[in-house]
């Protein structure tokens, strides 16, 4: 399943989020609950993580330092979970702190995962996205 859209939510006082209904049937066979690489919250499908994780890291040489940076950064960040009975997962207080999370927070879809935001950041970051610049430092021209 693709993760798309941009939806308003709140956690609740215990640092829970609800998530969309729309999503909860593909994440229902278990979830990671993982920090992002920008300054969010990711919520994978347990076995698309794993494969994320391996497809990550496969570019560097086994032994390289930056391949057990990475390796350590993916493994020591997240957290095996399962939505309860409401839809709702605990986001570990270590990931409220990566994502600068408090109440308020955006859940986006980013096609593989879900990434929850705070909502102040991630208004910031979403004005500064310029799919265009992004194409033409690949050498695409602006259609």
């Amino acid at each position: 399943m693709a993760f798309r859209g941009t939806f308003d939510h709140s956690l609740d006082a215990k640092n829970r989020l609800t998530v969309p209904s729309k999503f909860r049937a593909a994440l229902s066979g278990g979830i990671v609950v993982a920090a992002g690489i920008e300054p969010c919250v990711a919520i994978w499908p347990a076995a698309d993580y794993d494969a994320y994780v391996e497809r990550s890291v496969a570019q560097f040489p086994e032994l390289s330092p930056q391949r057990r940076q990475m390796t350590r950064f993916f493994s020591a960040n997240a957290f095996d979970a399962e939505l309860d009975s409401a839809g709702r997962v605990m986001v570990p207080p270590k990931l409220l702190t990566h994502a600068g999370l408090t109440k308020e927070a955006v859940v986006v879809g980013a096609e593989s995962c879900l990434e929850l935001w705070d909502r102040t950041a991630w208004a910031d970051y979403d004005a500064d996205l310029s799919p265009e610049q992004i194409t033409q430092s690949l050498g695409h021209a602006a259609s």
